[in-house]
């Protein structure tokens, strides 16, 4: 995530971050329901866009999808320390929630390390479908300064940030992706539903 203002068609996610709140930060104030400070710099038009992203506060599994194998698949991946197994299961993971929701699908590729630059360390990256180029999404597995596998819930919130990005455009039918109190709440819902999930399939797994 770079400064919450810079609205481009390859949305990153990164921490530290400039102008915008933490991920922390916005859980001790969540029930602050004004814009973030970057509101005032947007046109009326984009305003109004992001209204509409900041009322959406809810984002459910879709029905009948059963996902708890698919999340434990990433965490398995993720503690083998197996690349192309956490990606496969990341793909697996979105391919079935894209289905649900029967928007389009989107290409996700696990890479090694985070790259890094004066803004903090790359954590996830959505690319837009472009011409005849099917929407991406890439992660990394290893963090920058230490390289050390990423932590498995850190990794999953992640990979829903970026899906949120896509379901911006393709289920809500925004014309931009914005980092609005209610993108952080529709990603912290699914999130919370999906490791739910995991929850009672490790319970069924004893």
């Amino acid at each position: 995530m770079r400064a919450a203002g810079e609205v481009r068609q390859a949305r990153a996610r990164r921490t530290p971050v400039a102008a915008s709140r933490s991920r922390i930060a916005f859980k001790q104030t969540l029930i602050i329901t004004v814009p973030f400070a970057y509101y005032d710099k947007l046109s009326p038009a984009r305003q109004r866009i992001y209204r509409k992203s900041d009322a959406i506060e809810t984002l459910g599994i879709p029905p009948g999808l059963a996902l708890g194998r698919a999340i434990a698949a990433i965490a398995d991946g993720l503690r083998n320390e197996h690349r192309v197994s956490a990606q496969s299961a990341c793909q697996s993971l979105v391919n079935a929630l894209l289905e649900g929701y029967h928007v389009p699908a989107v290409r996700v590729k696990v890479l090694l390390r985070r790259p890094a630059d004066d803004y903090g360390e790359l954590h996830g990256l959505y690319e837009p479908e472009e011409d005849d180029t099917r929407a991406c999404i890439t992660l990394w597995m290893r963090t920058a300064q230490r390289k050390q596998v990423v932590a498995f819930k850190t990794f999953l919130r992640t990979l829903i940030h970026e899906v949120c990005h896509h379901l911006d455009y393709e289920l809500f039918a925004l014309e931009e992706t914005f980092h609005t109190e209610g993108f952080y709440k529709r990603e912290s819902t699914l999130v919370g539903a999906l490791l739910a999930q995991l929850a009672a399939q490790s319970e069924q797994s004893l």
